[in-house]
């Protein structure tokens, strides 16, 4: 789930950024209305949440714009007003959500949420494969009736599998969904996370979820329906030949 934050209060900002990314969001920042501007409209994301007061443009004009180039992602405006005409401004002008300063941060997030389950309610509310079992409201794993233990950086890996089960995913596609489209570190790192996943959700349990395409990426395997019959091998995770 990629947001993207504009807020030019530094410190907030930063909170924002690292709150969310536990919460499992990947977070672009941008501290200024011409930069949010720019990377909502050139970039895709689930949701922005935007500031009212900000430098160059404000949050009002940056909204306008976005509606005015048939931008439909769901926006939160956050602002430290809270007079009723503010809140009439920013729905007339196209926001979906409107939170004012200073906000408990579990409202903000069951917002965001919320705007999202709105946006797309095609997608089920869990997350399967077989018996593997993921709850994206309750942040759960499981296999079977085993309740799962993972990372935030591994729940979200596997939550973008499991919601392009079947897929073909690239390092870069993953980088770019669980990490950040600006990650600059080594590559390697989505094979390490994927091999902390097989430990959790595979090994015990004597499956083989996630199968390794060299040289194209990862696909997680669907037993009831999904390409390949979850068959390939266990310590490289490659399709047999």
């Amino acid at each position: 789930m990629r947001v993207l934050v504009v807020e030019d209060e530094e410190r907030l900002g930063l909170t924002l950024r690292r709150g969310l990314e536990l919460e499992g969001f990947v977070v672009q920042l941008a501290a200024t209305g011409p930069d949010g501007l720019w990377w909502a409209t050139e970039d895709e994301f689930d949701v922005i949440v935007l500031d009212i007061m900000l430098p160059g443009l404000s949050g009002y004009e940056v909204l306008r714009r976005l509606r005015a180039r048939d931008v439909a992602t769901p926006v939160l405006m956050l602002t430290a007003k809270d007079g009723d005409y503010d809140q009439v401004d920013a729905l007339d002008l196209g926001a979906d959500d409107y939170l004012t300063k200073p906000f408990s941060f579990v409202v903000l997030i069951a917002r965001l949420r919320a705007l999202m389950r709105r946006r797309a309610p095609q997608q089920p509310t869990i997350l399967a494969a077989g018996d593997l079992r993921l709850d994206p409201v309750r942040r759960s794993v499981h296999r079977g009736d085993t309740e799962l233990t993972l990372t935030p950086r591994e729940f979200g890996l596997l939550e973008y599998l499991l919601r392009h089960k079947g897929a073909v995913l690239t390092k870069t596609d993953i980088l770019r969904n669980v990490w950040d489209a600006h990650y600059e570190g080594p590559e390697n790192v989505v094979e390490v996370y994927v091999g902390y996943l097989r430990k959790k959700i595979d090994a015990p349990f004597g499956r083989n979820s996630i199968q390794t395409l060299r040289g194209v990426g990862y696909r997680l395997l669907d037993p009831d329906g999904g390409p390949g019959d979850g068959q390939f091998d266990d310590e490289t995770g490659s399709a047999p030949r």
